[in-house]
């Protein structure tokens, strides 16, 4: 890739139905050439449960549990399985299809879009690389996953340290964009994650929960000093930086923005019927 610059966000912790909407506008604008390609940080406030844009909320979440812990509930635009957003950082990558090098298959643009993240968690001090299902097994599991739950399993080229999954990520194309976001877990509560979903029995709850535990891994169980969100924030901007060979400039987004975003979280996200759709 060539060395560009892009528009960095850091939104900070926003409401479920901000993030979802702020990360269609920048596509929206993106598609329109209002913006450069952009990467955006942010976090959530409260603490939500995303869903794919193909999951059925029925059948696989618990509604009332996600009620008990006080969660946000949201329908992303994406594809992909539940995931719970609390320490963690989000990051979302926007990016035209005929942009130089961007491969275009969905697996390979994966790949490159996720260097930034690769080398992230490399800055880190952390031996990460990417995920490769070689088995038939594997593959088989990501055409039919077995399990709500997104870092139950990784998918093509998603991070991977000791053999456990440590990033999360969903794409969508749209108007000529890329929009790719995911979750960079710092801590994970696993009994907290695999309370919000419906299982055929208490024993497969548990013993899905015990296989996750083999399968996913966040930031700080890995290291013997806890990495801070800033801390995070700054290795990652690094990364992205290094992995995709750009230059981040900040930026703030102006009230005619923040407009647009609110007028899409009223017609979208903040509404059951795209929250409750399926």
């Amino acid at each position: 890739m060539t060395n560009e610059t892009w528009r960095f966000i850091d939104s900070g912790e926003c409401s479920p139905e901000f993030n979802m909407a702020l990360d269609e506008a920048l596509l929206d604008w993106h598609s329109e050439k209002k913006i450069p390609p952009t990467i955006r940080f942010y976090g959530w406030n409260p603490p939500t449960l995303s869903i794919g844009y193909f999951q059925k909320v029925e059948k696989e979440i618990d509604l009332d549990a996600v009620d008990r812990y006080g969660l946000g509930f949201v329908r992303r635009p994406t594809g992909g399985r539940g995931v719970l957003h609390d320490k963690e950082l989000t990051y979302s990558v926007i990016v035209s299809e005929d942009y130089p090098d961007m491969p275009k298959t969905v697996t390979e643009a994966y790949r490159v879009i996720s260097e930034g993240i690769l080398q992230g968690f490399r800055s880190l001090g952390l031996d990460a690389y990417f995920a490769v299902p070689r088995t038939d097994e594997e593959k088989a599991g990501l055409k039919n996953p077995r399990s709500a739950v997104c870092f139950d399993a990784p998918s093509w080229y998603e991070l991977v340290v000791e053999g456990r999954k440590v990033a999360g990520s969903a794409q969508t194309r749209q108007k000529g964009v890329i929009l790719q976001h995911g979750s960079i877990l710092l801590d994970i509560d696993e009994d907290m994650l695999f309370d919000l979903f419906k299982y055929p029995s208490q024993r497969v709850k548990e013993r899905m929960q015990q296989n996750f535990k083999n399968k996913a891994v966040a930031i700080n169980a890995l290291r013997s000093e806890s990495v801070t969100i800033e801390e995070a924030k700054e290795a990652f901007r690094i990364g992205f930086e290094k992995g995709l060979n750009i230059k981040l400039e900040p930026h703030q987004l102006t009230n005619e923005e923040l407009q647009y975003v609110e007028e899409i979280i009223q017609k979208r996200y903040s509404n059951k019927d795209w929250n409750f759709k399926r």
